[in-house]
């Protein structure tokens, strides 16, 4: 077995198909297949179970997968080793973030990133869902709110702070300003379609006091920050969003914080947002200049904003 018929074999495995790895690898469905069968033949079982609108990952494939991964990303590291005697920042970087941090903070820092490192080629995967980076061969992922793994390495990036927002249209349709949070209950209310938004917000007074739960029943529920916005702007009613989205619209009064003598968060948990790579005792230099880049920018672009996180 070859390395490289390996890891066409963990692409097959990633996307479900010979036609998607093939995709992915830019190369044709038939040259994915027969790598397979060759795998299959070599080892002496079926790794896949195929039919004409399936492929399924046989109990062997999946054992094979699982002890696989670990050993081509040591393999990796050790090429990267190699490669960067000459101190070159070069490769691919696979990054996952969510769509909406990722469009908003991510993607615009990508040009000077690629300027500055010519030799490295990015793949950004834009996800909501937590992503395996094990397992998809990640190596480095933007990670919101409270960190659940401990086998991973965290490195603060931004700390969060989360505003219950609407536009001043909406205010002067309402006719006059929301007194307490606890008026929230009667009011068109925007929110993330995950239950720790659509349920309750939690608030806490600046300065210290009893935390208020206040339960909303939303009018609009959206998956993706960036509408949930543009529906906030258009005045269709109050929306909680993190400061690193709405932080512009506030300062150039196209959105008004309705509460700002008050913390307003989901989870009893710090928020925040973190740069997350694999645990492991070698960092790649590809990864460290991600992280160093991406830490600078986002301290330099966030000032007035919110306070940026320190090492």
């Amino acid at each position: 077995m070859n390395t490289a018929d390996l890891d066409t074999l963990m692409v097959v495995i990633r996307f479900g198909s010979f036609a998607a790895a093939a995709r992915e690898l830019n190369v044709d469905p038939s040259s994915v297949s027969r790598t397979v069968a060759a795998l299959e033949e070599e080892l002496g079982t079926r790794l896949f179970q195929r039919s004409t609108r399936q492929l399924a990952v046989t109990e062997a494939g999946a054992v094979l997968a699982q002890r696989l991964g670990p050993l081509l990303e040591e393999l990796q590291e050790i090429r990267d080793a190699a490669t960067e005697s000459a101190a070159r920042v070069q490769g691919t970087l696979r990054v996952t973030v969510s769509n909406t941090f990722g469009q908003q903070r991510i993607v615009p820092l990508l040009p000077a990133f690629c300027r500055e490192h010519p030799a490295l080629d990015i793949d950004l995967i834009l996800a909501d869902e937590i992503v395996d980076l094990v397992a998809e061969r990640i190596d480095v992922a933007v990670r919101l709110g409270a960190l659940h793994d401990s086998s991973l390495v965290a490195v603060p990036l931004l700390k969060t702070r989360y505003r219950v927002v609407a536009s001043p249209a909406w205010l002067q349709r309402r006719g006059a300003p929301l007194a307490a949070p606890q008026e929230l209950q009667d009011c068109d209310c925007l929110a993330f379609s995950i239950p720790e938004f659509r349920e309750r917000w939690l608030f806490r007074p600046i300065g210290g006091g009893a935390k208020l739960a206040v339960t909303i029943k939303p009018r609009v529920l959206m998956t993706n920050g960036l509408a949930l916005r543009e529906v906030t702007l258009a005045g269709l009613g109050a929306s909680l969003l993190p400061d690193w989205l709405v932080g512009d619209d506030l300062a150039a009064g196209r959105l008004v914080d309705l509460f700002p003598r008050h913390d307003v968060a989901v989870v009893d948990a710090p928020t925040g947002a973190w740069l997350v790579y694999p645990s492991r005792s070698y960092v790649p230099a590809k990864v460290r200049a991600f992280i160093d880049f991406v830490r600078r920018a986002i301290r330099e672009t966030s000032s007035g904003v919110n306070d940026t996180a320190r090492p």
